[in-house]
């Protein structure tokens, strides 16, 4: 959801590493959305390559971070992400 709408804080922490990870984010519904869950993202795992696609509604993350981290960044960014 747009933080237009409903905004809430990212979380910022580390995280080990991991292979690529892919997420549905159905309530990923434009470009701020996904520019929002990238700096979540980005912010919690640095070193993470994050890909953010509104129109497909799928993230991928490669990189450091493991799914279930990911999956809290993306949830604290007020997304709703379900494994890939």
């Amino acid at each position: 959801m747009c933080s237009s709408h409903s905004e809430k804080p990212a979380g910022t922490s580390q995280a080990g590493k991991s292979a690529a990870v892919s997420f549905r984010v159905a309530d990923m519904t434009c470009g701020h959305c996904a520019a929002t869950i990238t700096s979540a993202i980005e912010a919690g795992v640095p070193g993470a390559r994050v890909s953010a696609d509104p129109e497909s509604k799928l993230v991928s993350v490669s990189g450091n971070g493991d799914a279930a981290k990911l999956a809290k960044l993306i949830e604290a960014a007020g997304y709703t992400p379900v494994p890939a």
